[in-house]
């Protein structure tokens, strides 16, 4: 199952945010302080503009939190379709909702790659795919994972070609030696599928090279051999 390595908490989720719209008001001040040092009055009127702003980007992602918290058990449990729609009946509001009503916010991005990843365990590999191409992940595990999402989606459509370069860019943001290995061999695999031998057996050597100890780099003798024949 695609999904990212590491929880996000929800402290952190608010941490981020604060941090976010700190340095927008403080843009925001630096840009216009001239015209906001004008008067008493017009400098009031921006401060309010600005809490508003700051506490509906807070208030919104608070949201969100709440509704991904409550719809995820469904997710873990295999339950795409109702992870996708929610059930009004118990008040858990589906992905797809969170998605078009927080999808600015962080978390919103977050229910965003749980979306895509649903709807490819579905089968439903055009709308996953869209989805995954519309994350905005911060964070490089995150990030490695969107990335194979888009991948492995290209891979299910027959585009092998798009498929290696995403897993090999999944590659490249993933710290992990592990999950390296897995996406260069996935990569690998869809180049030679694509029919680029030269490509795949650059990268299985690769694996060979730098990655021996993980189950990737033991096969890949098998793998260059297959291709050199």
């Amino acid at each position: 199952m695609l999904k990212p390595k590491k929880k996000i908490s929800k402290r952190e989720l608010k941490q981020d945010t604060l941090v976010t719209t700190y340095m927008k008001v403080q843009a925001f001040y630096d840009k216009y302080k001239k015209a906001i040092s004008i008067g008493v009055t017009a400098a009031a009127v921006v401060v309010i503009a600005i809490v508003v702003f700051v506490k509906n980007r807070a208030d919104n992602n608070e949201r969100a939190v709440v509704q991904l918290a409550a719809v995820h058990q469904l997710y873990d449990n295999g339950q795409f379709q109702m992870a996708i729609d929610g059930v009004p009946e118990r008040n858990v509001v589906g992905l797809k909702a969170i998605v078009d009503n927080f999808g600015s916010t962080r978390t919103g991005d977050l229910a965003r790659f749980y979306l895509a990843d649903a709807y490819f365990q579905l089968g439903k590999y055009a709308e996953a795919l869209e989805h995954f191409e519309n994350c905005s992940p911060s964070g490089d595990l995150l990030n490695a994972s969107c990335l194979a999402g888009i991948a492995a989606s290209y891979e299910a459509l027959g585009n092998h070609t798009e498929a290696g370069n995403y897993f090999e860019r999944a590659a490249a943001k993933d710290p992990t030696e592990g999950s390296m290995a897995e996406h260069l061999h996935n990569a690998a695999r869809n180049y030679a599928q694509a029919g680029d031998k030269e490509r795949a057996l650059d990268l299985f050597r690769r694996i060979k090279k730098n990655y021996p100890t993980t189950t990737y780099g033991r096969e890949a003798d098998r793998y260059i051999t297959q291709l050199s024949v």
